[in-house]
């Protein structure tokens, strides 16, 4: 599955975050390797499961309420857990 904005996600912009949501039928192949232009913290809405992996780290389950930073530029993936991921996103 390949949501038609080529991003293997759906988001809606907040005034002061990103909803992100990845949804439980994504195919795992296109939760890649990329990195950010800018820092972020990321918070687990909900989420069963899921992963974070960044470069050179082993990966971290994620769990819900617990912020997680991943600076810019840094290589990190998703590894898919059960369920839909949904994530609040906050730029720096």
């Amino acid at each position: 599955m390949e949501i038609s904005s080529g991003k293997p996600y759906y988001e809606v912009e907040m005034p002061y975050y990103t909803l992100r949501r990845f949804p439980k039928e994504l195919d795992e192949e296109f939760l890649v390797w990329h990195r950010d232009r800018q820092s972020r913290n990321v918070k687990v809405v909900s989420g069963n499961g899921w992963m974070l992996q960044l470069d050179n780290k082993l990966p971290v389950r994620l769990e819900e309420d617990i912020d997680y930073y991943i600076p810019e530029m840094v290589y990190h993936r998703l590894l898919k857990g059960d369920g839909d991921l949904v994530l609040e996103i906050i730029k720096e």
